[in-house]
């Protein structure tokens, strides 16, 4: 998890960010500030990994405060006036976000960032039996997911539906690369743009199709010789 705080003299616009942080799984907020005063204060005896900065704001700027810090989080700024947006990549700002702010806009950058940054405390790879699951933000809540439960994972836009071997779902907001970073190769294979499968779960083939029951996956022509290679090494010939 990305540990974060969020820095805006405006409510709405510190709510919003509020929200966009619960909503993303890979994020958790540590604390928010309507002034950067105080979150200076707070970082005299805490650590985050990122920082949400309101640039325009009284007292401190956005700018000044991080300039203040002697080892700063990474920090993606927000403004309504892009004309900041120079000035803030000069002190390595990891990204700017531009009032009014989408979810969408929201999670590309905080998506880049991550993947820039952040790839060593979001992925992790199971070493041993009693570390085979991962923890998935759904409805608000974590919760624990058991990988070798797992049927196969689907993508939903921004969405990614988690289908267990018993018929139960989970759905994440998340997407289909993160997860797929965190997945053992040994046992989960991509086989489609949308799909992933539990290699362990497919006990029938048919016409370049993967079948789950009614389900039918379709093998896409991007990883058919991966896919093919597997089949060839499980076959007798």
């Amino acid at each position: 998890m990305i540990k974060c705080i969020a820095i805006d003299d405006e409510p709405l616009a510190l709510q919003q960010i509020l929200t966009y942080v619960e909503k993303t799984p890979f994020l958790e907020l540590k604390g928010v500030f309507e002034s950067a005063i105080d979150a200076f204060s707070f970082l005299q005896t805490n650590t985050v990994d990122l920082m949400f900065v309101d640039i325009n704001m009284p007292d401190l700027s956005g700018l000044d405060f991080v300039k203040s810090l002697s080892n700063p989080a990474k920090v993606i700024f927000t403004t309504a006036h892009r004309e900041y947006a120079a000035e803030g990549f000069q002190i390595d700002a990891a990204d700017y976000l531009l009032k009014p702010i989408s979810y969408s806009a929201f999670l590309k950058s905080v998506d880049k960032t991550r993947e820039r940054y952040f790839d060593q405390i979001t992925h992790s790879e199971p070493t041993s039996e009693t570390d085979n699951f991962i923890f998935v933000k759904s409805n608000y809540k974590m919760v624990k997911v058991n990988l070798s439960e797992i049927q196969y994972i689907e993508a939903m836009r921004e969405y990614v539906r988690i289908v267990f071997e018993n018929g139960s779902d989970i759905t994440t907001l998340t997407s289909i690369k993160l997860l797929e970073e965190n997945l053992s190769s040994s046992d989960f294979m991509r086989i489609h743009r949308s799909f992933i499968v539990n290699v362990n779960k497919i006990t029938i083939i048919e016409r370049n199709r993967i079948v789950f029951d009614k389900v039918y996956i379709p093998v896409s022509k991007q990883y058919q010789d991966v896919f093919q290679e597997f089949c060839d090494k499980k076959s007798l010939k």
